[in-house]
């Protein structure tokens, strides 16, 4: 059974996408999918009691989606183009679709382990792309071909470990490392109590209170995080920044971040 929190997500993500009926159509068939909602959770599991990282599930997933799918309306807003439509390849509801897929399924790879899970995602992932794409491009083969490879090249870069070339790579880039907030880390930090490498990025995390991501002043884009104490500028500069330093998206986003009460440091 999905969580309140998974149903909530669900309905900003289709409010987002009521101009792209193709959008929608795919939206729903993934979010009916029984066996990616179990890969989903097992995942999490895997995450959050086996190895004590922060949560890798339905709920981040669906998150990263719906970050993703904000900032590339502002994007569109803006009259910024995505790479399909600047190689005249696609159109921006491909390159949406594109980067829900990404989104939905880039941490599967964390049902196996976290060393590579961008690769294992990959695996894991594309019987499910091809059969989701199929449902909604059924006679359209080279539509289907594109929408995957693009899908594909966004979860492998999700991690900054391999280098990413488009602007729809480079936002699943950013929307992942958006999600930092509390929230993430509330269940490691209550059921995993013994000390150990990494615990950094869990207690960080607990310090994030909100990340917006709003049109820019100076940028189409904006991100600001606002942070309980100190202890959150960890995330933010060694998993949020380096992921936007390394976007190809990473021209149309400025980030700001402070604690509460306390002037923002302007990052970009």
């Amino acid at each position: 059974m999905k969580s309140p929190k998974e149903i909530n997500l669900e309905s900003k993500i289709l409010n987002k996408l009521k101009n792209f009926p193709d959008c929608i159509k795919l939206v729903h068939y993934l979010f009916e999918d029984e066996e990616l909602q179990a890969m989903q959770d097992y995942a999490n599991n895997v995450s959050i009691k086996r190895l004590g990282f922060n949560d890798h599930g339905p709920v981040h997933m669906r998150q990263v989606a719906n970050n993703a799918i904000k900032m590339l309306n502002i994007l569109h807003n803006n009259n910024v183009q995505t790479s399909l439509e600047r190689e005249e390849i696609g159109t921006f509801e491909d390159s949406m679709c594109a980067v829900v897929l990404a989104g939905m399924m880039h941490d599967l790879g964390m049902m196996i382990g976290r060393a590579s899970h961008e690769e294992m995602s990959i695996v894991l992932a594309i019987p499910i792309i091809e059969r989701a794409l199929k449902h909604v491009f059924p006679n359209d083969i080279q539509r289907r071909t594109i929408i995957k490879s693009l899908t594909l090249e966004s979860i492998i870069g999700h991690m900054s470990t391999q280098r990413i070339h488009s602007i729809e790579a480079g936002i699943i880039l950013i929307a992942d490392g958006c999600d930092m907030t509390k929230g993430r880390a509330r269940i490691p930090l209550a059921i995993n109590n013994t000390p150990k490498v990494g615990d950094i990025h869990k207690y960080s995390a607990n310090a994030i209170e909100r990340v917006m991501i709003k049109p820019g002043e100076r940028k189409p884009i904006k991100i600001t995080i606002e942070m309980s104490g100190d202890v959150g500028f960890f995330q933010i500069e060694e998993v949020l920044f380096t992921k936007v330093n390394s976007s190809p998206a990473k021209e149309y986003v400025e980030l700001y971040a402070g604690v509460v009460g306390q002037e923002c440091k302007c990052y970009l």
